[in-house]
């Protein structure tokens, strides 16, 4: 199950593993675009969408082997309740897999970025922030990384690069280069840090 809906690394998962994966989104407009790409990948059989709210999620207790949530629980202030559902929808030694953005000590971000287009509705913690709320949910740590370096590296590249004919900045919109400026920005300054981890559900 994925916090976020996006046919790209689920659809990844779904063709690399041969696994089943469900994504969930606030956005009933998300998800009806990420079925149609799913469609047309051919991996409408693999590959399913639920609209839904990561607080209260419309699935059973113990309902899947892994969890992965990728650049979303930075839009959401009520971190003890996501990491609770998460821990819920797991079935027991179930992994959750997790890409976050994290605070720096740099100062406060500046806006807008991907995540948010202003600070009200940015809900950064730090990393150790993070890992302290994520054990008091349920979660054992079993690999923890911060991935801030190669994150700055592949912000410079986009920058130099530009955008591709189809990518995120097609729904983003006009705000999308002022975005990745600041990200690259925030990540240069240390206002922002990226970190990936896997944790088992105890």
């Amino acid at each position: 199950m994925w916090a976020r809906a996006s046919v790209g690394p689920r659809g990844n998962l779904a063709h690399s593993y041969a696994c089943t994966v469900v994504g969930l989104d606030l956005t009933p407009e998300f998800c009806a675009v990420a079925r149609v790409l799913a469609e047309r990948t051919g991996l409408g059989h693999r590959v399913s969408y639920r609209q839904g709210n990561a607080l209260d999620m419309p699935f059973e207790d113990e309902s899947f082997d892994v969890v992965w949530s990728q650049n979303a629980a930075m839009n959401i202030a009520e971190r003890d309740r996501l990491y609770r559902e998460m821990r819920r929808v797991l079935r027991g030694g179930g992994r959750l897999a997790i890409n976050d953005v994290t605070v720096g000590e740099g100062g406060p971000p500046h806006y807008p970025v991907p995540w948010a287009r202003e600070a009200s509705t940015s809900f950064l913690l730090s990393a150790e922030v993070t890992r302290r709320r994520l054990e008091a949910a349920g979660f054992q740590v079993i690999a923890w990384e911060d991935t801030s370096a190669p994150a700055l590296e592949f912000a410079r590249r986009r920058a130099a690069a530009g955008p591709v004919p189809l990518g995120i900045h097609v729904f983003m919109g006009a705000d999308w280069p002022a975005m990745t400026a600041n990200t690259l920005r925030n990540l240069a300054e240390d206002r922002i840090r990226s970190l990936h981890a896997v944790l088992e559900r105890t």
